[in-house]
Parts: C-alpha cells; structure tokens; sequence
C-alpha cells in the first residue's frame, strides 16, 4: 500500500472530492463554455445578421465541445502533454455515446482515461506509442461501455420533464421549470433532452423560464465576487459554471431553483410565453440569447408586446434574488 500511495503521489494522481468534483468539474465547464456555448453564441449572431459566414463558424465551434471539455479537465488533473492531446479523441467518443448525458459521461471517463494515462506515462522507452495509446483505448472502451447507460439515464430525467408537460399550466410551469432549470445547470446537456422531447409552445416557454432563472439567478448573486465577467459569462453563457460552488455549498442553489418555481408559473400562467423556435432553444435560456429569440419570432407585432413581459420577467427574477442574497448577507453580519 505504501508503494502504491508513493507511485500515485510521484504520478500527481490524487483521489480527492476537490480534485474530481471540484477542480476537474470547473475545467469541464470553462471547456464546454469555450465550445458549445460560445459557439452557441456566434451561430445566434450569424442566423439573426444573416452572415453565414459566423454561423459556419458557430458549428464548428460546437462540434467540438466534447475533445474541448476531456482537454480542459486533463488540464485541471495535471495531465501529461502526451495525455492531455490524447484525450481530445476520448472526449469526442464520451459526447457523442453520452446523448443527453454527454457532458456528464465525458467527465467521468476523461477523469479514468487521464490517471490511467498519467500512470503509464515516462514508464516506458517507447512512450511516444504507449501513453496515448492507453488513454485513448481506455477512454473509448469506457466510452463505448458506460457512455450509452449515462445518456439513458439523462432521458430518464427527460422522461420525468416530459410527464411534468401533461399537467395543468400552472403546475406545469412550476415542474417544467424548475426540472429543465435543474438540468440546465447540472453536467447534462438541457438541450438536449428539450430536442428529444419536442418541447415547443407553453411547455417550452416555461422551459426558457426556468434556464433563464438559473443562468440570470447566478450571475446576480455572484456578482460581487465575479463581477462583469461572471455577470456575462453566466447570464449569457452557462450556470454549468457554478457546478463546483454547488458541489461545496449546495445551498447556493436554493435561491435560483425557488426563482425557477416561481417564474415558471408567470410565463405560463401570465404571460401566456410560448417556444416557437427549433425545441432545443426551450434548454438555452439566456445563452446566446437563444431562448429569448426562439419565444419571440412570432410576428413582428406579437415580439413587440411580449419583449417587455420577458424583460420585466428578467428583472424581476435578478432583484429577487439580489434582495435575497443581501438579506442573507445582513443575517449573517447580525449573528
């Protein structure tokens, strides 16, 4: 055992809840903002300008977010040069097999594939040919074996969505929004179960409630410590980013899951919010404006006179959380 803890510390391979559920889930997230969501982003800009030229540039850019998050998290474990390369082929392998549950399935088999990689790594004179060609075989035989089951539970949790869509549109608005809010920011992918699922009309609109409470809801309340580029980064990009704060503190996510419970209803129930774009839009929230966008290509008069409902939404949510994060503050200073 005393050999075995001094080869895996010679190795830098440590087996710890702040290496694996905090270090490398962060690095996934900032890998798969810097792929799919900003990719994202651009593909919106294209589409919106017609210049094709940034939406060919936006597809690229998301076809990548797998090899982008396995490489990100390599870099969070320390991996090898020879690893940290080789892992873009398992992170491909992971996402793709993953379906909905691509991001989470390429974070548990990246994290296998890069210590059995850094393992081997410099232990041999043909290194060149052994180091990647285990981290590839190993991440891709998982890949191929625990990838499917993880995509079949995300659309188990996307089945659990769709029978939230049968209830009464109050009701409905709550369970939607709240369960695709969840997902949002959870390592699945929302959009992808929304696509699955065909949720368009009501059911979508509550969908875009929810991530928009999510991804609004945690820009706001970290806005002190992130500032502008956390407020951007979140707002526009991913909630996924807070995963390692949740993971320390779950309670963070009390304030922005309570907005989603609560906004849901309000675009239902109020505002009557419907997805008319492609389904998968009803899992962007705010990313790259997507979910906005797909709920306001209505006609030109109808946009006109919902844009201000979503806005006020918005903003309703981000004082509400606003005001919660300084009465919890006050709380405390007080004690």
């Amino acid at each position: 055992m005393e050999k075995f803890k001094a080869f895996c510390k010679r190795k830098n391979i440590e087996v710890s809840a702040k290496r694996y559920g905090i270090d490398a889930l962060g690095a996934m997230a900032q890998g798969l903002f810097c792929s799919l969501l900003i990719g994202t982003i651009i593909k919106t800009l294209g589409a919106q300008l017609g210049v094709p030229f940034l939406t060919d540039i936006g597809t690229y850019a998301m076809s990548v977010s797998g090899p982008a998050m396995a490489v990100a998290i390599g870099y969070a474990l320390k991996a090898d040069p020879m690893v940290l390369f080789s892992l873009a082929a398992v992170g491909w392998a992971a996402n793709a097999e993953g379906g909905a549950g691509g991001p989470l399935a390429v974070l548990i088999i990246a994290i296998l594939a890069a210590e059995c990689g850094k393992a081997v790594s410099k232990e041999t004179k043909i290194d060149i040919l052994v180091t990647p060609a285990v981290t590839i075989l190993v991440g891709v035989a998982l890949a191929k074996w625990i990838a499917p089951p993880i995509g079949t539970a995300a659309s188990a949790f996307g089945l659990v969505i769709d029978n939230a869509t049968r209830l009464q549109p109050f009701w409905m608005g709550i369970a939607v929004s709240v369960l695709v809010g969840v997902a949002l920011t959870l390592p699945i992918s929302s959009a992808a179960i929304c696509a699955v699922l065909k949720m368009t009309g009501l059911a979508g609109g509550a969908a875009v409630a929810g991530c928009c409470a999510q991804m609004v809801g945690f820009a706001v309340m970290s806005f002190k410590e992130n500032r502008w580029g956390g407020l951007v980064s979140q707002g526009l990009g991913t909630s996924m980013l807070q995963m390692p704060n949740i993971v320390r503190n779950p309670r963070v996510w009390i304030a922005p899951t309570l907005a989603s419970a609560i906004t849901g209803p309000i675009a239902t129930c109020v505002f009557h919010l419907e997805m008319n774009g492609a389904p998968i839009n009803s899992g962007m929230g705010t990313c790259g404006l997507c979910g906005l966008i797909g709920v306001l290509i209505h006609s030109v008069f109808e946009s006109i006179w919902e844009e201000p409902y979503m806005m006020a939404l918005f903003f309703a949510v981000a004082a509400m959380l606003a005001w919660a994060g300084l009465l919890r503050r006050r709380t405390q200073e007080t004690a």
